[in-house]
C-alpha cells in the first residue's frame, strides 16, 4: 500500500477521478429528482451501483459486475432515481377497508437481494420493498401531482421483478455518516424481505428487550439527522432544543477544544431527536448530542460498562409498600444524565455538527465528562450518583443495587433509579423535599412532582379509597395500532385452546418462507413481551409460547400471535391494584407437565403478591425434561423458593421484615418429596441444585402449604385456562379491569 501526503490528491488520482465522477452523477440525480441534501448518500450509493453496472474503458468495454460475480447483469430492475413508487402494503399489515398500497419515492436498490429502497414521505422513513408499481414520469419534485388515492392504480398493470435472479450488489457501502443518515426503523405495513432466518434455537438477544421495544413503539416520527431537524416543520424549534443542549454541555464544561494527538483518534457524533409528552399534556423538544460509541475499542477507550436500572419486581414492590402504608410518591428526572459521570481514559471527540467553532475547525473535542453513547458513560454516571447517596447516609439494598433506603426515628425514605429517572417514596414529605434540595444542589434535576408515569406506565393514585393503579392502557393501545389490531375483534382469553402449536407449523416451502418472513413476528413479541413483564402477567405463558418460534415463526404461529392482540384489545383498561391491605407475602406455584410439544419439557409458573397483589411472576420452559407430574412441580418449587429468599431478603432490607413465607402448591406429592429427604428410588436421579427447596423447608425459611388446583392463581401461568378460571386468577393478584 503507497502512502500519500496529506492534502495533496492529486497523488491519488485515480481514485479521486472515480470521486468526481460519483458526486457528478449524484448531484445530476438528486436535481433531476428535486430532492432534498439529505439524500445525497443515496444518490451517491446509486450512482455507484449503476457504475458498476455500465462499461468500463479499462476493462475494454465489459461490466465491472461481470467481471466481478461471472455472472450475466440483468437491466431490467433498474428505475429512474427519485420516481413516484407505489409500494405495496401486505395484507396481514392492513385491514379490509385500507388501501393496497401506499405513495413512496424510489431511492435506490437494497443490499443484496433485497429490493428496493424509498422514501416514505408521510412516515418520513426509509422502507425497503420488492412488490412496487412504479411511474418513472413523475419525480419527488412533481409530488403536487401525484393522485393521493394509492388504490386507484391498476393492479394489472404491476410491474413485480423477480429480484432473486439479479446479482449480488457489490457497490462498496458509504463510510459511518452515509449509514446514520439513510438507517431508519423500517415501516411495519410494508412488506420486508428479511433474512433467511437460521433452523437452530436460538435465544433472544438482550440487544431486543421490552423496553427498546417499548422506546421504538413511542417513536413520533421525529428527525433522523441535523439536516432533517433544519428542513422539518418545526426547525425553529429543534435548533433551540440544540442550543439548550449545547449550553448545558458548555457549562458542565464537558469538554476542551485541542488538537488530536499523535495515535489518538477522534469519536464521531450525531444529533439524536426526540418529542416528549408532559404530564400536563404538551410536547417538549428535545435534542441530545450521542456520541458514536460503536468506534469504541475494549481496553483502549473503555474497560467496564454497567447500566443503572432498576428490576420490574423492585418497582412493584415499593409501590405496594406505598399503597399499604400510604406513602408519599415523588418523581425526578436528571437532566443531561451522563454529563455528570467523570472519565477516566482520554478520549477525543469531532466538533458537533452545527456548532463548529469558527477558526478553530481543525481542533477536537477532549471529553472531560462523559457523554451519551459512551460505553462507560451510564457505569461512571452510577459511580458518582451511588457516591453521592452514601455521603448523605443512604443504603444501597443488596437486592437492587438501584435501590437506596435510609432510615429515620418514625420515619424512612426508599428511592428508585432508572437511569436518569428516580422515584422517591417516604412518609414525610419534609425529608422527601429536603432529599430533593441535596439531589438538585448536586445534579441538574428536574422536579415532577407526585408520580404519574414511570417508564410508561401510568401510576394512578386514589387516596381517599387507598387504591395504586399501574397501568400500560395506553402503551397496550399503541401496540394494537401499530400492528394494525385496533379494529380487530377481541376475545376472551389469551390464547384459544384450538392451538397447539409446534416447530412442525413452521414454513416448509419456499412460498411459506416468503410469506413470513414479511410478517413483523418479532416485533410483535418484543412488544408484548414489555407489557407481559410490567403489568400483565395474565399473558406471561402465551407469550413465552410463541417466543420460542421467533427463528422460524409459520403462519400457525402468527394467528396466535394476534389472537394474544386481539385478547389485549378486549381488556386494555386490565392493569394492577394495589390497596392499603398488610404486607404480607404469598407465593404460588405451579408447573405443567410436558407441555412442550417439540421438547416434552414442562413449565414452571410462580406469582407472588405483597398484600393481595401480584409484585412478581415468572412463566419459563423449565430447562430439564422431567420424568413425573411430581417431578415437574418439585422443579418448580425450587425455583419459586429462589424468587421467595430474593423478595424476603428485599423487604428486610427495606424494613419490612417478614415471617417465614408461606408458597402455596397444589401437589402434594411434590410438597412430601420437599419435606422428606430420605433416599427414594423416583428421586435419585433429580439435580443436586433442584433440592434447594429442602434445604429452605428443613430451615424453616419457607413453608410449603397445599392449596386446591381450582384456586391457584400460578394456573394461569402454565396453561391456557377457561375463561372463568382466567377472572379468578387475575381477580386473586390484583389484576382488575
Amino acid at each position: 500500500m503507497e502512502k500519500t501526503i496529506p492534502g495533496t490528491p492529486q497523488q491519488n488520482g485515480v481514485a479521486e477521478r472515480m470521486n468526481r465522477t460519483l458526486n457528478e452523477r449524484a448531484r445530476s440525480m438528486r436535481l433531476h429528482a428535486g430532492l432534498p441534501k439529505t439524500f445525497w448518500a443515496d444518490a451517491v450509493s446509486t450512482a455507484a451501483y449503476l457504475i458498476n453496472r455500465g462499461p468500463s474503458v479499462p476493462m475494454e468495454f465489459r461490466l465491472p459486475e461481470e467481471v466481478w460475480s461471472g455472472k450475466e447483469v440483468k437491466f431490467s430492475h433498474l428505475k429512474v432515481f427519485g420516481c413516484v413508487s407505489y409500494v405495496h402494503i401486505d395484507s396481514d399489515a392492513r385491514s379490509k377497508l385500507d388501501a393496497k398500497s401506499k405513495i413512496c419515492f424510489f431511492i435506490g436498490y437494497g443490499d443484496e437481494k433485497f429490493g428496493y429502497r424509498f422514501w416514505d414521505e408521510q412516515n418520513r422513513k426509509i422502507i425497503k420493498s420488492r412488490n412496487v408499481i412504479f411511474n418513472e414520469q413523475v419525480m419527488y419534485k412533481d409530488k403536487s401531482t401525484v393522485v393521493s388515492d394509492a388504490t386507484e392504480i391498476d393492479q394489472k398493470k404491476s410491474e413485480f421483478f423477480n429480484l432473486d435472479e439479479l446479482t449480488e450488489s457489490t457497490v462498496q457501502k458509504g463510510g459511518e455518516e452515509d449509514k446514520e443518515n439513510v438507517n431508519s426503523q423500517v415501516d411495519l405495513s410494508t412488506p420486508v424481505v428479511e433474512v433467511r432466518r437460521s433452523s437452530r434455537n436460538i435465544k433472544p438477544s438482550q440487544r431486543y428487550s421490552p423496553v427498546l421495544n417499548y422506546l421504538l413503539l413511542t417513536d413520533n416520527g421525529e428527525p433522523e439527522c441535523y439536516d432533517e431537524a433544519l428542513q422539518d416543520e418545526n426547525s425553529s424549534k429543534w435548533e433551540l432544543a440544540m442550543k439548550d443542549e449545547m449550553d448545558s454541555l458548555l457549562e458542565n464544561q464537558t469538554w476542551e477544544l485541542t488538537e488530536l494527538l499523535v495515535g489518538k483518534k477522534a469519536l464521531h457524533n450525531k444529533w439524536v431527536y426526540r418529542i416528549k409528552n408532559e404530564h400536563d399534556g404538551n410536547k417538549r423538544y428535545k435534542a441530545r448530542l450521542v456520541v458514536k460509541g460503536f468506534q469504541q475499542k475494549e481496553g483502549i477507550d473503555y474497560t467496564e460498562i454497567f447500566s443503572p436500572v432498576m428490576k420490574m419486581s423492585t418497582i412493584r414492590l415499593v409501590l405496594g409498600m406505598v399503597a399499604a402504608e400510604n406513602l408519599h410518591l415523588e418523581q425526578l428526572d436528571v437532566k443531561t444524565t451522563f454529563l455528570h459521570g467523570d472519565l477516566e481514559e482520554d478520549l477525543y471527540m469531532i466538533q458537533p455538527e452545527g456548532f463548529i467553532v469558527q477558526g478553530q475547525e481543525n481542533l477536537v473535542c477532549k471529553l472531560r465528562k462523559s457523554l451519551y453513547g459512551l460505553k462507560q458513560a451510564p457505569r461512571q454516571w452510577y459511580k458518582k450518583f451511588d457516591s453521592f447517596m452514601h455521603r448523605i447516609g443512604f443504603k444501597r439494598c443488596e437486592a437492587d443495587h438501584c435501590c437506596y433506603v435510609k432510615s429515620f426515628d418514625n420515619s424512612y425514605i426508599i428511592l428508585l433509579l432508572y437511569v436518569d429517572d428516580m422515584l422517591i417514596a417516604g412518609s414525610s414529605i419534609e425529608k422527601i423535599n429536603n432529599l430533593k434540595k441535596q439531589l438538585s444542589k448536586q445534579f441538574a434535576m428536574k422536579d415532577l412532582g407526585a408520580a404519574k408515569q414511570i417508564l410508561g406506565m401510568r401510576i394512578i393514585r386514589d387516596k381517599a379509597n387507598g387504591t395504586l393503579k399501574l397501568s400500560q392502557s395506553e402503551y397496550v393501545k399503541k401496540v394494537l395500532s401499530k400492528f394494525n389490531m385496533n379494529e380487530a375483534k377481541s376475545v376472551s382469553t389469551p390464547l384459544g385452546s384450538h392451538f397447539k402449536l409446534s416447530k412442525e407449523q413452521s414454513p416448509k416451502t419456499e412460498a411459506e418462507r416468503d410469506h413470513m418472513s414479511k410478517v413483523p413476528y418479532a416485533s410483535a413479541i418484543g412488544s408484548l413481551m414489555y407489557a407481559m413483564v410490567c403489568t400483565r402477567p395474565d399473558i406471561a405463558h402465551v407469550v413465552g409460547v410463541v417466543s420460542r418460534f421467533m427463528s422460524r415463526p409459520g403462519k400457525q404461529h402468527w394467528e396466535a400471535v394476534k389472537w394474544i392482540l386481539r385478547y389485549l384489545k378486549g381488556s386494555v383498561d386490565t392493569c394492577l391494584c394495589f390497596t392499603g391491605a398488610s404486607l404480607k407475602l404469598q407465593g404460588y406455584v405451579d408447573a405443567d407437565f410436558a407441555g412442550d410439544i417439540d421438547s416434552r419439557k414442562s413449565t414452571t409458573g410462580f406469582v407472588f403478591t405483597l398484600g393481595g397483589t401480584t409484585i412478581s411472576w415468572a412463566s419459563n420452559l423449565q430447562k430439564i425434561v422431567t420424568l413425573s407430574i411430581t417431578e415437574a412441580e418439585y422443579v418448580a418449587a425450587t425455583e419459586a423458593g429462589k424468587e421467595m429468599i430474593w423478595l424476603h431478603g428485599f423487604l428486610d432490607e427495606l424494613g419490612k421484615k417478614q415471617e417465614m413465607g408461606i408458597l402455596h402448591s397444589d401437589s402434594q406429592s411434590a410438597i412430601f418429596l420437599a419435606k422428606n429427604s430420605a433416599f427414594h428410588s423416583k428421586s435419585k436421579h433429580i439435580q443436586t441444585k433442584y433440592h434447594f427447596i429442602r434445604y429452605l423447608v428443613e430451615d424453616k425459611l419457607v413453608i410449603l402449604e397445599k392449596i386446591c388446583g381450582s384456586k391457584n392463581p400460578a394456573d394461569m401461568l402454565t396453561k391456557s385456562v377457561t375463561i372463568e378460571k382466567l377472572k379468578l386468577c387475575a381477580a386473586s393478584i390484583g389484576l382488575l379491569a
